[in-house]
């Protein structure tokens, strides 16, 4: 997993790096400037395209400096230089790359009070202020930024939009220098991944500066981010000589005669991500389709929230809500469950709007089980939030609380384990915002789990195979939407791939 940091670690992990590698503070800028600028001269190929490097005084601006500098050496033919003179201070290593850039591109200073400049370059690159901001823009810095919004450049970004906090809450109406790309170094910043960073980060890419990565995983940061090289090790195998009984038997409730179809993605999607067995718990109505879209799904018929008798050992894992409703016979069926089924259940959709309705189940919620709540769901369990922050704080804290795994659904969905730690997933596309989309997310972590994974496994897993079905089939044939059950019938092809 990639550790994420707040800003306070990232310069620690600088300052260990500096001290024992050991490396110059002014050559770590430089390799920085480096990193960016082999990024940036792949995908801004026209060297005769003029650039706007704007510059603070601190550290992020002596990497504009060095970016700028480089850029030069590169035949970039218009590079020009815009220094934000808002106070006496400066860094030494600022200092260090102006003298080093003196004479070789054009500089200008914008200095408190001054005419905002006339901006004839098609490309800005945003090297003001950087990581560790922690308070608004207010003042010459508000008023430049925001003029440049308003110029509607492409603008690309330095580590971290001007403006832009890199943790914490984000207000709605804050002032960020909007960034069709963030060249951000070493690893993505928490908020980037949080929805409030939407309207100002079109996208970003990390880029690798050598920072050390054994001190980086001595950090302990609870938030993580996952690659597909964690999840290649985490897969296991179908071996020779196995059977369906090597993989487990899930059992999905889920379903009214009027939302079969919640239903039949959640227990195909079960069955496709590899259960050796899989039963699904519906109305009788809506026998006749499960057997005409899934023969391979075997059935169990409950009447209202009566059911007839059940061997609950021979499930492995249970999923429950999907289409189920909120009626009263839901929530008997639901009690029923909890207080037979010892083992953990991942609970969706109308079983998570039974939970916050009737808040004396949380006691009966088997330990280990796995909620997966989109924004509002997860409202309605743990109260109204202002901010993607401060669900993120609740999340880790109620999963320890209740010892669940919590998956928020999102861009870069988040699971919550009872260790504290928060897992941000790096696959899906906005091709996949979609009604059935999480009841398919549902099966396939019940599958994992029913395979014997563990719950933080099935939901980190779960989360990174169902984003890149969707991705394996949006992204290269350019799709504006795909449908749930596609993302069904990709799994098996998703998941050999990612197989050691």
């Amino acid at each position: 997993m990639l550790p994420l940091l707040i800003s306070s670690q990232i310069r620690e992990a600088d300052a260990y790096t500096i001290a024992h590698e050991p490396i110059s503070s002014v050559n770590l800028m430089e390799r920085a400037a480096k990193a960016f600028v082999g990024w940036f001269v792949n995908h801004f190929p026209d060297k005769k395209q003029p650039v706007s490097v704007y510059c603070g005084t601190g550290n992020n601006g002596g990497d504009g400096l060095a970016i700028a500098r480089m850029l030069h050496d590169h035949h970039y033919k218009a590079i020009n230089v815009k220094i934000t003179r808002f106070s006496d201070k400066a860094s030494d290593d600022f200092n260090a790359n102006l003298k080093k850039l003196q004479k070789t591109v054009q500089v200008t200073e914008i200095k408190p009070k001054d005419e905002l400049p006339a901006e004839e370059s098609d490309i800005l690159i945003d090297a003001m202020l950087g990581s560790g901001l922690n308070k608004p823009l207010k003042g010459d810095y508000l008023k430049l930024v925001k003029h440049l919004n308003q110029l509607q450049k492409t603008v690309v970004a330095v580590d971290v939009p001007t403006g832009f906090f890199t943790e914490g809450v984000i207000d709605a109406d804050v002032t960020v220098l909007k960034a069709d790309l963030v060249i951000t170094f070493q690893q993505p910043k928490i908020n980037f991944l949080l929805t409030e960073s939407g309207p100002v980060i079109n996208c970003w890419e990390a880029v690798n500066i050598g920072i050390d990565e054994g001190f980086l995983r001595s950090l302990n940061s609870p938030y993580q981010f996952v690659e597909e090289k964690d999840i290649r090790k985490m897969i296991k195998p179908r071996h020779k000589f196995s059977n369906k009984g090597t993989y487990g038997h899930a059992l999905m409730v889920a379903g009214q005669a009027k939302t079969m179809g919640a239903a039949l993605l959640c227990a195909s999607a079960c069955a496709q991500a590899g259960t050796g067995l899989t039963t699904a718990c519906i109305p009788e109505s809506g026998l006749t389709a499960l057997n005409s879209y899934m023969p391979e799904i075997m059935a169990v018929i409950r009447q209202g929230d009566d059911l007839p008798e059940i061997k609950w050992e021979q499930f492995t894992a249970m999923g429950i809500g999907p289409g189920l409703g909120n009626d009263e016979s839901s929530l008997a069926l639901l009690v029923y469950i909890f207080t037979n089924y010892k083992k953990p259940v991942v609970i969706d959709a109308d079983a998570l709007n039974l939970i916050s309705e009737h808040k004396e189940l949380w006691a009966l919620i088997p330990e280990g089980s796995i909620l997966t709540p989109h924004m509002k769901e997860f409202d309605r369990l743990f109260g109204e939030h202002k901010s993607w922050w401060g669900r993120l704080q609740t999340a880790i804290a109620k999963a320890k609380e209740h010892k669940i795994c919590i998956v928020l659904k999102n861009d870069y969905t988040i699971t919550a384990t009872p260790d504290g730690k928060a897992y941000f997933n790096s696959t899906s596309n906005a091709a996949m915002a979609s009604g059935g989309m999480g009841d398919v997310l549902t099966g396939i972590i019940a599958s994992l789990l029913a395979q014997k994974y563990t719950p933080a496994e099935a939901c980190i897993i779960g989360n990174y195979v169902h984003g890149k079905a969707g991705d394996e089939l949006a992204l290269p044939n350019r799709m504006n939407v795909v449908l749930p059950g596609r993302i069904v019938a990709q799994l098996p092809l998703t998941m050999a791939k990612l197989k050691p």
